[in-house]
């Protein structure tokens, strides 16, 4: 059975979901056409769904935005998955670096909130999906699973817009 959710509760299961990764792998294009993948820690995560990353000015990511400035997000943990498509850009904001910073980030930069190589990488999402079999709803799809299994049919939880959806941001 199908059970379908509003848009509104959609972006609040997403910024649920969201809010519990410290991580995600940043995926961008590459000067030749491919694509290349990198983990990064989530400075910010807004409720209208953009995020931030911190990132040196002069890294390879920054170069291959400059060509191609869409980039996925993607977040997994063993019960958890979250994918966003968006368009990405840098900024220079210094209040903005301030009120961002973490201490964890002079490693990278040695020169602390003032270093003139950190910048951020704001990613402003145009869609999303999420798949989510935590609590309740992950037990409730375990045994849905093997009920399918058995029966030769697909669990119904798949049309779940509160376990798996996609939307348009």
């Amino acid at each position: 059975m199908a059970s379908t959710i509003s848009e509104g509760e959609k972006r609040q299961r997403l910024s649920e979901l969201v809010s519990k990764f410290d991580t995600a792998m940043l995926v961008t294009r590459t000067d030749s056409g491919g694509m290349r993948a990198r983990p990064l820690s989530i400075a910010d995560s807004g409720e209208d769904g953009v995020l931030y990353f911190s990132t040196a000015i002069d890294s390879p990511k920054v170069a291959e935005l400059d060509d191609d400035s869409h980039v996925a997000v993607v977040m997994q943990d063993g019960k958890r998955y979250v994918s966003i498509s968006g368009v990405a850009r840098i900024v220079r904001d210094r209040a903005l670096i301030d009120r961002l910073w973490s201490a964890s980030w002079k490693i990278w930069f040695p020169e602390g909130k003032e270093d003139p190589s950190l910048c951020l990488l704001r990613v402003e999402p145009i869609e999303a999906a999420y798949w989510d079999m935590s609590g309740r709803q992950g037990v409730k799809y375990v045994f849905q699973m093997a009920k399918a299994f058995l029966t030769g049919t697909q669990p119904s939880s798949d049309q779940d817009e509160r376990h798996t959806a996609r939307m348009k941001l």
